[in-house]
């Protein structure tokens, strides 16, 4: 059974807990080794039983609803044999085994990491290299979400006219709308089982005319909700796992299917809620999870993750196509280490208003440009401080870059200043 936590450890509701060290975030090399020792090992064991986390079996990790995060193994064991209730070992509060989700950003850390393991201050660029400081004129305006806001946030996109943001995250309202200030507007999307429920939400865009779209890991399917937040449109094409998704300037969505290696257009009349196409227009794709249109030039980006081979760590892969679905250039994350000055492992994908391709980098927790599809692939490092786990990324109609950064459960909005 799950042995009782220790006082002295029971963490702050951290979600993936990027910034797991207890008693602040110092990351300067004078924390000493000891701290990053300890920062690795409250990030990556369950702070139950004290076993490392899996990506798979009783060492997977859930979220519980208060934010905490156990292993399977400890949840089942609390729950005791009826598994009705259990109470979380360190805030008491109580839910239901049904209401614990993946730790979606711990498993991608994992993934990074990768069968060899390794530190966790080298997988996450932490001791030298990485960008540089972010260019002059590009300043933080705003930070939003944060812990008992959003709860690992996932997908996060910028209405084309309004200004708003939508995110996607794993609340019980799955998503949050904010109005440009910051001021959340409305929350919908209810965790459940009917029809336009949303059981675990991946990604999220919105269209030209304003409909909210979302892919359910959970059930297989890509869903749409108006302004209002009402229910739309449900699609279920037999997607094996549709994960990243970005509408076009024609309100058409490109979606990728991780699982089935392909790429989709879906193509759908929002307000009567009805289905008119959903085509396969690329295939032989590893893992693609992160996509991107250019609103100009119809160019696609996806960022698919390669599988590891034998100890090496997995990697990930930038592929551009043009917009007839012709390949452009393609860079993977060796390739990229040969012309940059550290590992890249892309984690989302945006173009800017002049198309340019731009990524973010959990290695060296950086946003970083690699330039136009003729050029690909620059180097120019944006956003280099500030970020713990940046998994989201956006423009709004302004030019204001948005990063959701997971690690603190936060939307961060720079522009230029």
């Amino acid at each position: 059974g799950a042995r009782s936590p220790r006082p002295r450890s029971a963490p702050a509701p951290l979600g993936p807990g990027i910034r797991g060290r207890r008693g602040g975030s110092d990351c300067s090399p004078q924390a000493g080794m000891a701290a990053e020792d300890e920062a690795e090992l409250s990030l990556l064991e369950c702070r139950v039983c004290f076993e490392p986390y899996g990506p798979d079996g009783q060492r997977r990790p859930l979220n519980l609803p208060c934010g905490h995060v156990l292993c399977r193994g400890c949840v089942g064991a609390l729950a005791g044999a009826e598994r009705l209730r259990l109470e979380c070992p360190f805030c008491r509060r109580l839910c239901g085994p049904a209401e614990t989700s993946d730790c979606r950003p711990l498993l991608q850390l994992l993934e990074l990491l990768g069968p060899a393991g390794g530190g966790l201050a080298s997988a996450l660029g932490r001791s030298g290299g990485g960008a540089a400081a972010a260019p002059a004129g590009l300043g933080l305006r705003l930070c939003l979400g944060g812990w008992g806001s959003l709860v690992n946030p996932t997908g996060v996109a910028a209405c084309p006219w309004s200004g708003r943001l939508a995110v996607a995250h794993d609340g019980k309202k799955r998503i949050h709308v904010f109005g440009p200030s910051g001021f959340c507007l409305r929350r919908f999307g209810e965790r459940g089982d009917a029809n336009n429920d949303i059981k675990y939400p991946l990604d999220v865009t919105v269209t030209s005319d304003g409909h909210v779209v979302v892919t359910d890991g959970g059930d297989c399917s890509v869903k749409a909700f108006d302004s209002e937040g009402k229910g739309v449109l449900a699609v279920r094409e037999g997607f094996c796992l549709p994960w990243g998704l970005d509408a076009t300037a024609k309100s058409e969505v490109i979606l990728t299917d991780s699982e089935a290696g392909a790429l989709y257009r879906l193509a759908a009349d929002f307000p009567r809620g009805e289905l008119k196409k959903c085509q396969m227009i690329r295939s032989r794709l590893v893992s693609p999870r992160a996509v991107a249109v250019c609103q100009t030039s119809g160019a696609v980006v996806v960022v698919e993750h390669l599988k590891a081979r034998g100890a090496s760590k997995g990697s990930t892969r930038v592929t551009i196509f043009s917009a007839e679905m012709d390949l452009i250039g393609q860079m993977d994350s060796f390739g990229l280490n040969l012309v940059f000055p550290s590992r890249i492992y892309a984690t989302a994908v945006a173009f800017d208003k002049e198309g340019r391709v731009i990524v973010t980098d959990v290695c060296s927790q950086a946003v970083i440009c690699l330039g136009k599809p003729e050029e690909f692939p620059s180097f120019n490092p944006l956003i280099s401080q500030g970020l713990s786990y940046p998994v989201g990324l956006s423009y709004t109609a302004n030019n204001s870059l948005v990063v959701l950064d997971s690690g603190d459960h936060s939307v961060k909005v720079y522009s230029s200043t």
